[in-house]
């Protein structure tokens, strides 16, 4: 009788699993000291809009039935014309050609890195793709799927938290497929300047590569200043760039997971293709939500009050402990707890003594060609919650740390 062949399994390394997973066995053995307040996840704990329910129940009948793969029509043109609002771009958008839909931008930035491989083609070597260093995890995994090689360029205090342009060497860039960028970041929360993003831009042309531009912070900026978009330096025909947008963070409605890419017809038309085998299609009642949310700002506006009142807490509370600053945008505080101990030794601290959940900040990043980890040291902190649970909070870790 034949016997099933044993299949060797290798363990995945650290640097290559769920910051969350590992963030749940680093305090698995210990009790938090108080009621238990998760800073860790960056899930919105705002209130949804209001038109949500009505919306939805209006097109309930259209969850019988198959939508097509790259969007409804209604949604396709409310998305174009909603970034045509948004940023100053020198033609509207194609809804047609330029712009699909998406289950969230997490699918789209991770199936997009093997979408790209496929029509940038042959490169001088092995094919490279760049993230910015400390990241969010699709980006690795897409570079994983496709199968190039993962480049990660730090991103710390002295590059300004977004990745230094001129210390990627041609040899790199002659080779790299994607180029991944978050302005704001994740989790620093820098925003790149229109210099920035043209000179981005021209390198993405001049080499052939293409710029995944995740703009999912977008409009939580702290400052009054809304970012620029990677769309309004790409050129007539927003040629070697996509940007990709979520209601997630704008709408508070992580739950939807709605969200969509636009840009280089080129690129969306092979996405399109793999989509069609790869990926689920977004129900259309959802999309129905989404044209509602992005055709109201009202709900916008309150919710980046409400973030730009709780850094206005850090500020008060945190003062100039840990080398906080005010980011320009994003949810997160990054915070430099260096001579607090490790980070992983504080996070434990936080829950033991405080009842606070964050990421110790080398979960977030991995180990650079120098061996460093621009992570280290650091935790994320993500004021997702009311201002009084913010308030709460932030008191706490103050009266921990010191």
């Amino acid at each position: 009788m034949a016997t099933q062949a044993s299949v060797p399994t290798t363990p995945l390394k650290a640097e290559g699993r769920s910051p969350f997973v590992r963030l749940h066995e680093l305090l698995a053995d210990i009790q938090p000291g108080k009621t238990p307040i998760n800073l860790s996840v960056g899930e919105p704990q705002h209130a949804i809009p209001p038109f949500v329910g009505s919306v939805l129940q209006a097109h309930l009948g259209d969850f019988g039935r198959y939508p097509a793969n790259k969007g409804t029509d209604g949604f396709r043109r409310s998305a174009a014309a909603w970034l045509g609002r948004r940023y100053k771009l020198s033609r509207p958008l194609d809804p047609e050609s330029e712009t699909i839909v998406l289950n969230g931008t997490r699918e789209g930035l991770f199936l997009g890195a093997m979408a790209a491989k496929r029509m940038i083609g042959e490169r001088p070597g092995k094919p490279a793709i760049l993230i910015p260093n400390p990241f969010y995890a699709a980006y690795s995994a897409g570079a994983a799927a496709a199968d190039c090689d993962s480049v990660f360029l730090p991103t710390t205090r002295e590059t300004g938290f977004l990745p230094d342009l001129d210390a990627i060497s041609e040899e790199l860039l002659a080779r790299t497929v994607v180029f991944y960028l978050a302005s704001p970041s994740n989790p620093q929360g820098a925003v790149a300047d229109v210099a920035y993003l043209t000179r981005l831009a021209a390198m993405a042309r001049r080499f052939g590569f293409l710029v995944f531009a995740d703009e999912c912070y977008c409009e939580i900026y702290l400052n009054g200043q809304p970012p620029r978009g990677m769309l309004e330096v790409s050129g007539p025909d927003f040629t070697n760039v996509v940007v990709f947008h979520s209601l997630s963070k704008r709408s508070n409605l992580p739950g939807l997971r709605v969200g969509f890419a636009a840009g280089d017809k080129r690129f969306l038309t092979r996405f399109v293709e793999l989509r069609n085998i790869a990926a689920p299609q977004v129900p259309v009642p959802l999309q129905e939500v989404a044209i509602a949310a992005y055709a109201d700002e009202t709900h916008v506006k309150a919710n980046r009050d409400l973030y730009v009142a709780k850094f206005d807490l850090a500020d008060q509370i945190i003062g100039g402990r840990y080398a906080y600053r005010r980011p320009e945008g994003g949810f997160f505080l990054w915070l430099d707890v260096s001579a607090k101990g490790s980070d992983e030794d504080v996070s434990r601290k936080l829950w033991r003594e405080g009842g606070l959940r964050v990421i110790p900040g080398h979960y977030l990043a991995r180990d650079g060609a120098d061996g460093r980890n621009p992570g280290t040291g650091y935790i994320r902190v993500a004021l997702v919650h009311d201002k009084e649970t913010t308030a709460e909070a932030l008191h706490r870790l103050v009266a921990v740390l010191g």
